[in-house]
């Protein structure tokens, strides 16, 4: 009868609830998941856990929740090698259908992170990192706000919390998986990017001091190719992904430059050239480039597109006309850029990925 009693005082008082959400937050992802960042990304200490379906080759994936009621909130996170597919919630956000004016855009984490930060339907972050004592291989995490809750309420604070949920739970995923990796500072500020569907305020190119930096003396020869302003990002020489757009004096992104390191050009390899890339009644308005680099054994790829809006009149190009020679010439020069600051070799143009 005792038994019975506490039984009920425990169901009756939401004692035991709180007991199994707090179990199955300990057993997200394996174990894996980092809990100290949680409650500020999803503003709430009340919070459960489930798992999700695995892709091949996954290590782990899970779901948090907000328990207390009525409250928005949920975080998506999985857990890879680089040498598995990455998952369509990976993907989506840069899908490969780069040439749509910045759709696929990536900044940089920052704070030292080999990692990005994504503006899809969701905010999400992605961190690769290489594993010193074997440097083929890398452990990829990917967080993000998802449905059903999404972001609690998109503040700074949840930003900021996501990356560092996702950052720790790297760190935990590649020490129990004996990857031996070099993180950053703690995350105080995580960014997104800021460029949406409509025009946001641009540079002009021989102003630029991030990302598109390295096509500054270019300025004169980008004006007489319809792009004479810059769309960047902060300069990371730690960042997976590089973006750069050059932009029309109207604003519109002209031409994108796209570089990626590691896990994430083995991710590019792995999707093949994009289909956007290979329409056969266009032209082809894009060039590739590649290199070795010593942070892994994956070559870097690099790519220049002329870019392509998309409204009521159809598929229009904000650049009418694509420039192999201004393609090729901008391309060199970012890809020369990046292989001096990150200490790439034998820089090559080539026709693919």
């Amino acid at each position: 009868m005792v038994l019975a009693i506490v039984a009920q005082v425990l169901y009756s008082t939401g004692i035991y609830d709180s007991w199994r959400d707090s179990r199955s937050v300990d057993r997200a992802c394996g174990g894996m998941l980092a809990q100290g960042e949680l409650d500020t990304a999803l503003e709430s200490s009340e919070l459960r856990a489930k798992s999700l379906e695995l892709d091949d080759g996954y290590l782990a994936h899970c779901l948090v929740l907000r328990a207390d009621s009525g409250r928005n909130g949920s975080l998506e996170m999985s857990l890879r090698w680089s040498s598995t597919k990455p998952s369509a919630l990976e993907t989506f956000p840069r899908s490969f259908d780069i040439t749509n004016g910045v759709r696929g855009q990536a900044a940089p984490l920052g704070k030292g992170w080999p990692g990005i930060v994504r503006n899809g339907e969701f905010p999400g972050v992605q961190i690769a990192l290489d594993c010193h004592n074997d440097r083929n291989k890398a452990l990829v995490a990917y967080g993000s706000f998802a449905p059903p809750g999404g972001a609690p309420s998109g503040s700074a604070a949840d930003l900021a919390g996501l990356g560092r949920v996702t950052a720790e739970t790297a760190q935990k995923a590649a020490a129990k998986h004996g990857c031996q990796a070099s993180g950053g500072e703690r995350l105080t500020d995580v960014t997104l990017p800021p460029y949406g569907p409509k025009p946001d305020p641009t540079k002009p190119l021989d102003q630029s001091q991030g990302s598109c930096a390295a096509l500054r003396g270019l300025a004169p020869t980008a004006t007489q190719n319809g792009v004479p302003q810059a769309m960047e990002f902060p300069a990371d020489a730690q960042a997976p992904q590089v973006n750069c757009y050059l932009a029309t004096s109207s604003q519109k992104p002209g031409y994108g430059l796209f570089a990626f390191y590691g896990a994430s050009a083995k991710a590019v390899r792995a999707g093949g050239v994009p289909s956007s890339l290979k329409t056969p009644d266009e032209p082809r308005d894009y060039a590739w480039a590649t290199a070795k680099c010593p942070q892994s054994t994956e070559p870097a790829d690099f790519l220049i597109t002329r870019l392509t809006e998309v409204n009521g009149n159809g598929v229009t190009y904000p650049v009418p006309h694509y420039s192999p020679d201004f393609a090729n010439t901008a391309l060199k020069a970012f890809v020369d850029n990046e292989a001096k600051q990150r200490g790439c070799t034998d820089v090559r143009m080539t026709a693919e990925p």
